[in-house]
């Protein structure tokens, strides 16, 4: 198939539809972004078969959806059909997605012998081990978590967090507030009269050093941290 277009496939009423589209607009418009759906197609014919050149009848598109007109129809296909990726898009999505379910297993994740985060290329190299198939279209986090539970058998690797009390004087909330909504999840907070910021926050003990390093820097050493737990 050429790179030029590929496919999208929807069946409905036991029959198979399918629309060529132009790759990467497709692909963009399926991940959200607004796109006309007549910047999206090739032709405005909708197939039956689209290797072998088969259109869909007038009576088949009309029991299927209700209209004939291809820009309806496409939108349909688009929306709730499934999308032929190209080898070079299946190949740029998959990396994108590796890249992100690392940086949550090491933000998420610690070695619950030494309570440290595993750097990201032990990570990458564990998952080469566990030969795990990463779906382009599904959410990264999703996958990370069913990866973590792979991970156990190559990898010593627990997801644990810490809870933290953090004080904040007035005149650095500005920065560190940011940060610390980054990183952690704010469980209570409370402004003081003279405008200082304390919360109380659950972080993932992987980002724990990050956070410190973070808050540390933005405050100028000021910031006052206590693990609780």
């Amino acid at each position: 198939m050429a790179e030029r277009y590929t496919i999208a496939r929807y069946t409905r009423s036991g029959e198979r539809f399918e629309i060529l589209v132009k790759p990467d607009e497709a692909l963009s418009y399926r991940m959200g972004k607004e796109i006309p759906i007549s910047e999206i197609l090739v032709s405005d014919t909708v197939y039956t078969d689209a290797n072998k050149g088969l259109r869909a009848s007038q009576e088949a598109l009309m029991k299927a959806f209700g209209t004939v007109e291809p820009e309806k129809i496409a939108e349909i296909i688009l929306k709730k059909g499934e999308l032929l990726l190209t080898a070079e898009q299946r190949r740029r999505i998959v990396e994108e997605k590796r890249r992100q379910i690392i940086a949550y297993i090491s933000k998420h994740c610690v070695d619950p012998r030494t309570k440290l985060p595993h750097p990201p290329l032990r990570v990458e190299q564990a998952m080469e081990q566990i030969h795990y198939s990463i779906d382009p279209f599904r959410d990264a986090e999703e996958q990370a978590k069913e990866v973590i539970e792979l991970l156990r058998s190559v990898l010593p690797i627990s997801m644990e967090t810490m809870s933290l009390a953090i004080h904040v004087p007035a005149s650095y909330v500005g920065k560190a507030y940011g940060i610390v909504k980054g990183l952690a999840d704010i469980k209570k907070e409370e402004w003081g009269s003279d405008g200082s910021w304390r919360a109380l926050v659950e972080v993932p003990a992987g980002s724990y050093g990050t956070l410190l390093e973070k808050l540390g820097e933005a405050t100028k050493g000021n910031a006052q941290v206590k693990v609780l737990g």
